[in-house]
């Protein structure tokens, strides 16, 4: 699978140990940067290459992971989806078909970090499931703007 990487300062750390994780089982991996305070910039970039379909999907970290999330989901065609835990992480996929992960360095610990992005790269929707519908909406509407 080919990710989209990217964070602010707060989150370098994080994001390194991910990439690692990431690369460590074969995925290939684009930064696209960790350098810029303005967290919107890089949500941003990151998530029209993931809806341009350059990717298969995105990773986004800043301190609490609100802001990439929000900033990412402006971008038509991004799915981002903020987690806490696995479980979170796997219905990010498999209720909602998200195709941007967004963490917290400063909320969650390195080790739950690790595991929600596991689940998340192990998930897959599943197109016939009961959320297919609520996901078919949300995807119309986004065509619509």
């Amino acid at each position: 699978m080919k990710y989209a990487v990217g964070c602010d300062p707060n989150a370098m750390s994080l994001k390194e140990t991910l990439v690692s994780d990431l690369k460590s089982i074969g995925h290939h991996v684009e930064d696209f940067g960790s350098e810029d305070p303005v967290y919107a910039n890089v949500a941003i970039t990151v998530a029209e290459a993931v809806a341009a379909g350059d990717y298969d999907r995105g990773l986004l970290l800043c301190g609490t992971g609100i802001g990439v999330s929000i900033a990412a989901n402006k971008v038509k065609g991004a799915v981002a989806a903020l987690v806490s835990d696995a479980y979170s992480a796997e219905r990010a996929i498999k209720s909602n078909n998200a195709n941007i992960i967004c963490m917290g360095a400063f909320t969650l610990g390195r080790e739950t970090a690790r595991s929600c992005l596991r689940v998340w790269n192990t998930a897959e929707f599943d197109p016939n499931s009961p959320s297919a519908p609520k996901v078919k909406r949300f995807v119309e509407y986004d065509a619509s703007r």
